[in-house]
């Protein structure tokens, strides 16, 4: 892949993976984060959702860690009068804390679901939670276009209730979970689109050409597989 073409794509973007406010609120309201709290953001992009996590604690503090250079960068401008929150250019891997919830939207696959909740067990208050997003396939019998799309990515993808013996293996329980929704989705992929409409328009590189045509399918491919596969919002504490 031509990391420079992809990341012209995805420069500017609002979010880095599917999610909404909602969801972030529906997680406060299950763990119930204290007003106070010091919140993490595991691989927060280009700060997504800080916003809605600075939300859950108007009184505490929210960390975002992230190893994309231009992703620091934009998260940091984007919240560079909010001195509450701290934007680290680090692996979400070696967190410290302690947090009372650790945030990851779609970015755990990168570890695996074992792998991450090992390194996030101390990094936790004693009644501290970590909320993820990951890919998830929604039949026991999912299409073969919808095994295509997650191609490439870390990991093997399962079902929740894959997902659901992973956590429970690795010594956790599952608060709750939900499935993020198409608007979730569309917070994605909509602005991505557009972005690629304005790259055209401007005239670009056949490398950055062939990014958009990657990122225009991609979201294509999803749209015709989403009864299959997608993503599931877990809530779970150390058991």
């Amino acid at each position: 892949m031509d990391w420079d073409a992809f990341f012209t794509v995805h420069r500017e973007l609002p979010r880095e993976g599917p999610g909404l406010a909602d969801d972030v609120a529906w997680t406060g309201r299950l763990s119930a984060v204290p007003r106070d709290g010091h919140v993490c953001d595991a691989g927060c992009g280009p700060g997504g959702d800080l916003a809605a996590l600075r939300q859950l604690v108007p009184e505490g503090r929210v960390d975002g860690f992230e190893t994309v250079a231009h992703f620091v960068e934009a998260a940091t401008i984007r919240f560079a009068a909010d001195p509450s929150v701290r934007i680290i250019e680090a692996s979400m891997e070696n967190l410290t804390g302690p947090y009372d919830l650790i945030w990851s939207a779609g970015a755990v696959y990168f570890l695996g679901v074992t792998r991450a909740l090992e390194a996030w067990r101390s990094a936790l208050t004693e009644t501290g939670v970590v909320a993820f997003s990951h890919p998830c396939l929604f039949t026991d019998a999912p299409s073969e276009a919808a095994l295509a799309f997650w191609e490439g990515e870390p990991g093997s993808i399962g079902t929740e209730a894959t997902t659901r013996a992973e956590i429970t293996s690795a010594g956790w329980q599952v608060l709750g979970s939900r499935q993020l929704t198409h608007e979730a989705w569309s917070a994605y992929y909509d602005p991505m689109l557009e972005r690629c409409e304005m790259l055209e328009a401007a005239g670009t590189s056949a490398s950055v050409a062939a990014a958009i045509a990657a990122a225009r399918k991609e979201a294509s491919d999803w749209r015709a597989v989403s009864g299959d596969t997608g993503y599931m919002l877990y809530v779970v504490r150390p058991a």
